[in-house]
């Protein structure tokens, strides 16, 4: 660690933390530290790819109508617009659409049928497609020729798609299998813009601030290809280049001159995803392709307030699903897996309430909500634990089924409910380790001078920050909270004090927990820089507390 400290002229800390992650050697770590888009792999051994491009290649020169149709959360309406921006950069007549969610999961047959009618010889499916055999009969019957780019799980079969770009399949061999479908969907218009580079100017890097919306918001991993991908798209989204994501940034309070990948999950992405959740996503297509300033307006705010109205049906669920939660674990102590659900609960926001239930019990969630008997839900998980495989387990039991490891989507009949949670439970024994993982991974355990204004912009550097790279988190024990106030009736405002130097910190959400005056605490937190009326200084940002123990 300390050679790599002296040759990339870093301070021990942040060597000690780029180390505990993996990244020791200078090359690999200058990579990381400046992720550059000439560092991007070729996409060969993306496995259809050329398929796909031969086809579309087709499509543009003669002028056919291609459609495009995209899954209703934040991956799929940023690779439907990713997809529809770039063809129609380089000359393509598209028409693009995304998934209802009160329809269900997927490209249908009626929505194939609808693309044939308006004249469509291509179509292009944006996060689904791969298991969505009836449609893809219904194109195939039709002389429809699909495009499928996903990333969930592939079935075992023939697919009846004309080209299946997807890295989970077994004759894939791009070496990253990270990618979401935004990604994948850059990959796809950046091969197709280089068999147009000596008729067309379009430059598919103005469509990376869409991948880095799409990819943050779909938890994949940010290493290697995503992070690059990312940290260039939120230079993109710091510039505001786009009306409509400058829009919405407005809406969403984002500060002017930077965007960080915490900006894209609690404050882009919700507000994109509300329409999604509580029934038609168009609207967030809609803004991402509008070009007119009151378009971009009108559809920017109605995204905005159906985010206010997801939040209060949210509210709702969570206080039915916290409560199945507890007696379930009162019941069951040892349980592995939780899976809760209830008749009136909007489907729409089960996918977030899974992951809180995660985050408060340390183990996978199934969240179901039933409308007239039909039950569709969503799964969360934690520590390596396979939802998909648990519902691969559990198949008999369902409707339907499909996503990825992290997260996954379920139809069920009421009648089969109580059989599938107790075969999810069972399953979990196999999937689940015996405890339900309760440590959080700390970086280090440091006093409150270490983390000064200098070290916290050098830690700023390891972002973006999210699935397989976390921000780094530290221990400080036995500090005092010297002061302590609530400000904004719930967030907690500290000043800490040990031996060698004191910090200020920030605990949102946290008012109920305040420690008072003069108590001695133990804390974890991340690394902070504030800024306030243009002024700049290091804080901490508070994940966790607890009064020492004596």
């Amino acid at each position: 660690m300390a050679a790599l400290a002296e040759a990339l002229r870093l301070r021990p800390l942040t060597a000690r933390v780029l180390a505990g992650r993996g990244l020791t050697g200078i090359a690999e770590v200058t990579r990381f530290l400046a992720p550059r888009l000439a560092d991007l792999r070729a996409p060969d051994g993306i496995a259809d790819l050329s398929v796909a491009l031969d086809r579309l290649q087709v499509a543009l020169g003669k002028g056919e109508r291609v459609g495009v149709f995209g899954d209703y959360d934040v991956d799929g309406v940023t690779s439907a617009a990713v997809v529809t921006l770039g063809l129609r950069g380089l000359g393509g007549d598209v028409v693009a659409r995304v998934a209802h969610r009160h329809k269900g999961y997927g490209l249908t047959a009626d929505e194939v049928s609808g693309f044939s009618a308006d004249g469509c010889r291509v179509l292009v499916t944006t996060d689904c497609g791969t298991s969505d055999v009836e449609a893809l009969q219904r194109a195939r019957e039709l002389g429809l020729d699909v495009v499928v780019i996903d990333h969930h799980q592939v079935p075992e079969g023939t697919t009846l798609a004309f080209a299946l770009i997807n890295p989970h399949r077994a004759d894939d061999v791009f070496p990253f299998k990270g990618l979401a479908s935004c990604g994948l969907a850059f990959y796809l218009i950046a091969a197709l813009r280089s068999r147009f580079a000596k008729t067309s100017a379009y430059d598919p890097r103005e469509l990376l601030d869409l991948v880095a919306l799409g990819t943050v918001a779909d938890l994949v991993p940010l290493r290697d290809e995503n992070r690059i991908m990312v940290s260039a798209g939120l230079k993109g989204l710091a510039s505001r280049r786009r009306s409509s994501l400058r829009a919405l940034c407005d809406l969403a309070r984002v500060g002017e001159g930077a965007a960080t990948a915490e900006d894209i999950s609690f404050r882009l992405a919700p507000r994109l995803n509300a329409a999604g959740r509580l029934g038609a996503a168009q609207v967030a297509l809609d803004l991402l392709l509008a070009l007119q300033d009151g378009e971009i307006g009108r559809l920017a705010q109605e995204l905005d307030d159906c985010n206010r109205e997801r939040q209060r049906i949210q509210e709702i669920v969570w206080e039915g699903a916290l409560r199945q939660a507890d007696q379930q674990l009162e019941q069951q102590p040892d349980v592995r897996v939780l899976v809760v659900g209830e008749e009136g609960w909007h489907a729409g926001v089960v996918g977030i309430i899974a992951a809180r239930l995660v985050d408060r019990f340390h183990r996978p969630a199934f969240v179901v909500g039933f409308q007239d008997g039909v039950g569709r839900g969503s799964a969360r998980t934690t520590g390596g634990i396979s939802v998909y495989q648990i519902l691969l387990f559990c198949r008999e039991h369902l409707l339907r089924f499909g996503g990825h490891a992290a997260a996954a989507g379920l139809t069920v009949a009421h009648p089969s409910f109580s059989a599938f949670r107790q075969a999810a439970w069972e399953a979990a024994l196999r999937c689940a380790p015996e405890r339900p993982a309760e440590t959080i991974r700390v970086d280090a355990v440091v006093d409150l001078a270490t983390l000064d204004m200098g070290q916290a912009e050098e830690l700023m550097r390891l972002g973006p920050f999210g699935a397989a790279n976390p921000e780094p988190l530290f221990g400080f024990r036995g500090v005092t909270a010297s002061q302590s106030r609530v400000v904004g009736e719930k967030h907690l405002q500290l000043t800490l004090v040990d031996t060698v130097g004191q910090a200020e910190a920030i605990a949102f959400n946290m008012a109920a927990r305040d420690p008072g005056r003069g108590t001695r605490i133990d804390v974890l937190a991340a690394a902070d820089v504030d800024s306030y009326r243009g002024v700049r200084r290091a804080r901490l940002r508070v994940r966790h507390l607890s009064q020492t123990l004596p």
